[in-house]
């Protein structure tokens, strides 16, 4: 099936000319009247426009939110899980609409949006609905008559700065725990794809409290830094490079307030030489673990970009290999047979590129790819990439830096020890994946890489009550999972004493 392009005949997508910002429940234009012109990653093309705020339009936002916080905190978690629910239930109602439009403003493939990032977005609304009413606070009985009580309470007025390869997943990660914890949240998105957020937020605006939820686009230091400056927000939430999440932490600690970091990575997939044991499903789906570095388009922080395999499988295991990257389908996102989909922006496409230079003039072999793609007709202008596997060492820029795309850098190891000291060689540890089929070897690999989400015989599952977030230069915190309510509250202690005698010092 072949979705039409939005704001056409037939097609379930019909974005506005131009969207203001939202703020306080309504859309109010940018106080300069300024504004981006939004291009389609599928043909190159301006679809839309969105609000270029400046600090102007964070201080009205932040009003807005402050107006709004003391209410929304002081209700019940039944009443905001019923809220996120009913959000749930809304973009499931949704789900084919809202997956085209993100596929429009993003560039990734239409069958990725239906079937993993807008049902995960679901997904995570539920589950923070769930487990907002399912976190208790605590009692400590420190003698017979004192007592500690710790409540768990909201930070306040939250700022949450949102990447663009996942749009829509991305800010579900920091929304639902922000809202279930009974904060309140300015949001900026990516200047490159706001408008999947706005038709979002259109289409779920009559169910938030007006002032809980506020959205104002622009660029990163016209708008971010006017945000994640501000002495008026309480927390700075930010995923994204690892580069900008080192201003972000600066801006932070200039207010001495929370910040959580989900930043770069450059993730390795071990494969171990049990893998081709037998001619099997695991196997099969071991080759798959490989390839899924093309996922996305590559634009995923924990892409496992770099493959390192046993010597003694390498010739076999990568003939199947790239035989199954030959077979990935590029052509119209918007097609639900399509495997790839288009990189996110200009800029992200000649980046890539420039990658497929630095490669060959480092001496890596290019097993394959290695050149943009161009489609025809009105896709000509698109922004497509070839799926690029080179073979090289470790040493190597394309083995250490991030190139957020669909390049995979492959190199070999002998033994255990070695595999680990090639993984751990990173300034990044984000991600990584462990293939093998003994558990003992898979559990030593698990524990003895430094990373915060090593998936074991499978890859790029995000579930919602999985904790994710990295180590070393990859971050600071983490999404998702129960734990995660406590990165958007405060600790309370009440400790009460319930002896009538004095202490007796004075």
């Amino acid at each position: 099936m072949i979705y039409a392009n939005p704001n056409t005949e037939g097609s379930l997508v019909q974005f506005k000319e131009r969207y203001e910002n939202f703020i306080g429940g309504e859309w109010i234009a940018p106080v300069k009247g300024q504004y981006l012109e939004v291009k389609s990653p599928l043909t190159g093309k301006v679809f839309t426009s969105v609000a270029r705020s400046t600090e102007e339009d964070i201080e009205l936002a932040l009003d807005a939110a402050h107006a709004a916080k003391d209410a929304w905190a002081h209700t019940s978690v039944a009443y905001r899980a019923n809220i996120l629910n009913k959000i749930a239930d809304r973009i499931e109602q949704n789900l084919e609409m809202i997956a085209v439009a993100e596929t429009w403003d993003n560039g990734k493939a239409v069958r990725e949006t239906l079937n993993a990032d807008i049902p995960l977005v679901v997904d995570h609304f539920r589950y923070f609905a769930g487990a907002i009413r399912a976190q208790q606070g605590g009692i400590s009985e420190i003698d017979n008559d004192t007592v500690a009580y710790h409540f768990h309470e909201p930070i306040g007025v939250v700022g949450q700065i949102i990447p663009w390869n996942f749009p829509l997943l991305m800010a579900a990660w920091k929304i639902a725990p922000a809202l279930a914890a009974g904060n309140v949240i300015v949001m900026k998105p990516a200047e490159q794809t706001p408008a999947s957020m706005m038709l979002l937020i259109e289409t779920i605006q009559d169910l938030l409290p007006k002032g809980v939820f506020n959205v104002v686009n622009g660029l990163g230091v016209e708008t971010g830094k006017p945000l994640a400056t501000n002495p008026r927000i309480n927390k700075v939430a930010f995923t994204g490079s690892t580069g900008v999440g080192r201003l972000i932490m600066q801006y932070a600690t200039e207010n001495i307030i929370p910040v959580t970091l989900e930043l770069g990575g450059k993730s390795p997939n071990i494969f171990f030489p049990d893998v081709m044991d037998k001619d099997d499903d695991f196997l099969d789906k071991a080759i798959e673990g490989l390839v899924l570095f093309a996922l996305n388009s590559g634009e995923i922080c924990t892409c496992p970009s770099r493959a390192l395999v046993h010597e003694d499988i390498y010739e076999e295991f990568m003939k199947r290999a790239l035989e199954r990257i030959k077979a990935i389908k590029i052509g119209n996102p918007l097609d639900t047979e399509t495997m790839m989909g288009a990189q996110a922006s200009q800029q992200q496409l000649e980046k890539i590129m420039s990658y497929m230079t630095i490669g060959q003039e480092e001496g890596a072999e290019l097993l394959i790819g290695g050149n943009q793609n161009v489609l025809d007709g009105e896709l000509e202008g698109g922004y497509y990439v070839a799926p690029t596997v080179f073979k090289g060492t470790n040493d190597m820029r394309i083995f250490q830096e991030e190139i957020f795309g669909p390049v995979l850098s492959v190199t070999t190891f002998k033994t255990f020890e070695e595999a680990m000291e090639i993984a751990n060689d990173s300034d990044f540890g984000l991600g990584a994946g462990v293939w093998s089929r003994n558990m003992d070897t898979a559990y030593r690999a698990v524990r003895g890489i430094q990373a915060g989400r090593v998936w074991t015989n499978t890859y790029h599952q995000y579930p919602a009550h999985a904790a994710f977030g990295g180590y070393k230069q990859s971050g600071i915190g983490r999404e998702n999972h129960l734990m995660m309510l406590e990165h958007y509250q405060q600790t309370k202690c009440m400790l009460v004493s319930y002896n009538q005698a004095p202490m007796g010092f004075f």
